[in-house]
């Protein structure tokens, strides 16, 4: 809704998982750093082939920790590690309460739409890292799906304003 919304182009990044990945998360192993990272990589070449065809994109993404999210960051060929105002690389944060979230990935494996059980929801809540300097927005997933895409949509108006 939020890349429709933009006009623009969107990515859903489990798409990028290998079938190893997915298989490995299918049988409940939560994945390490050693699984993530070309993932990661991919979808930062991904990111920046948008990037420099002068493209937006909208990417849903579980990037739980920041040296995850400086592999995306790496994308903006002018970003400087740290420095988070100028990097076009941005991120929002979709929080709700662990059983709202476990419920939703037991619907979306239920219905064949996703390979991820709930049994791991608690592995990525443990690996989730946000640090205040990153200026990570959040937002309530538990709100309806308009009120969550109106406040982003929010939120890049006032970044474009900042910039």
């Amino acid at each position: 809704m939020l890349a429709k919304s933009l006009g623009c182009n969107f990515i859903e990044a489990d798409d990028y998982h290998s079938q190893a990945n997915k298989e490995k998360m299918s049988r409940a192993i939560p994945l390490n750093d050693e699984d993530r990272v070309p993932w990661l990589e991919a979808l930062s070449g991904a990111i920046r082939k948008y990037m420099m065809n002068g493209e937006t994109l909208t990417l849903t993404c579980s990037a739980l920790q920041n040296k995850y999210r400086e592999i995306l960051r790496s994308a903006d060929p002018n970003y400087k590690p740290g420095n988070y105002t100028t990097c076009r690389v941005k991120f929002v944060c979709l929080v709700a309460p662990a059983e709202v979230i476990a419920e939703r990935i037991k619907i979306r494996s239920n219905d064949g739409k996703h390979f991820m059980p709930a049994t791991l929801l608690q592995s990525q809540l443990d690996l989730l890292q946000i640090n205040e300097d990153e200026q990570i927005n959040k937002i309530d997933a538990t709100l309806k799906l308009q009120s969550i895409v109106d406040s982003i949509l929010l939120l890049i108006k006032g970044l474009e304003l900042q910039q």
